[in-house]
């Protein structure tokens, strides 16, 4: 569906994306993170014809998005990060303005309308001026409105930004079920646990360079290799201790009287596995977990690693 290579882009001094490299499968929901300035923005701006980049080339089912952004503009439903709206224009008259954009009018827009403002909630609020609506229906109203021409793309930027839990929960609920419709999604947030629920793969940009790219099970599995297990023995640890410097998964063993602290570079299915070997080497054991992590240390590890990392080393360390 998406295709980056090499894309760049400067404001005078300031390289915003540097040579960066994406592609986006159909039907995949692609969380793209990164801290204020990565990039996220101005590739996203890119992508939807906006903004010119200075080198590189991106392709959207097969469309050259640098040189034929009218084209691109019908198969991809954009919503920035702010946008403008027509505040003395109805729900209802809003979004029919924006279906009559694309050539849909009459009682067919009329429908269209309704069952998109049925999608995101806003059924009874079709007489209400647009001014008279909260943020967080507003932002619902913007989504609605990227998808009357029922894009084969969606670029979502911050779509979440600026609302109270509530707010957030319904843009996410909406994003599900695009999901479940095999809608293929790029969405930015700096909320990234909200992202690894939503999303299929997650790419972290950092200085314009994509620094971390995968699938969310990918990135779990990485983050879970740099969070030990840690096992609580009873009685026998020593036989525990046979039994994991035998394992090729266990990289290095920590022991505190009764409790071992293992690194395992492995699954789920091989953290079930090791746990099964040890109950039949008769060992008894209280507790057996990995130490907890989420996608936010990724995200922190990845921009992290960057500053110490040169350009030549990010291919040496794991997923980057």
């Amino acid at each position: 569906m998406v295709e980056v290579e090499d894309l760049y882009k400067k404001y005078g001094e300031f390289t915003a994306v540097d040579h960066l490299n994406l592609t986006v499968a159909d039907g995949e929901v692609l969380g793209f993170v990164g801290p204020n300035g990565a990039g996220k923005t101005t590739t996203m701006k890119i992508m939807a014809g906006l903004v010119q980049a200075d080198g590189g080339s991106v392709k959207i089912s097969g469309i050259d998005a640098l040189k034929e952004s009218r084209m691109i503009k019908r198969i991809i439903g954009y919503m920035p990060d702010f946008f403008g709206v027509y505040d003395n224009l109805k729900v209802m008259e809003y979004m029919e303005f924006y279906a009559s954009i694309y050539g849909i009018t009459g009682s067919k827009a009329e429908k269209l309308c309704r069952k998109l403002m049925e999608l995101v909630d806003l059924t009874d609020k079709s007489e209400f001026l647009v001014d008279e609506l909260s943020r967080g229906m507003k932002q619902r109203l913007c989504l609605a409105r990227c998808l009357v021409h029922d894009p084969k793309l969606l670029i979502l930027d911050e779509p979440a930004s600026g609302l109270d839990p509530r707010a957030r929960h319904g843009i996410q609920k909406i994003i599900k079920r695009l999901k479940e419709e095999k809608k293929t999604i790029i969405i930015s947030s700096h909320i990234l646990q909200e992202l690894s629920e939503l999303c299929t793969s997650v790419g972290v940009i950092d200085h314009g360079k994509m620094v971390v790219r995968g699938t969310v099970d990918e990135i779990m599995l990485h983050l879970n290799a740099s969070n030990p297990i840690q096992i609580h023995i009873n009685d026998g640890v020593q036989k525990a201790i046979n039994v994991l410097k035998n394992e090729s998964k266990v990289k290095n063993i920590s022991i505190s009287d009764k409790d071992i602290s293992i690194g395992f570079l492995g699954s789920e299915d091989d953290e079930a596995e090791l746990l099964k070997k040890l109950i039949s080497n008769d060992i008894k054991l209280s507790s057996f977990a990995r130490q907890s992590g989420n996608i936010e240390e990724i995200f922190m590890k990845a921009t992290e690693k960057r500053e110490v990392l040169g350009d030549e080393d990010k291919d040496k360390s794991g997923i980057w």
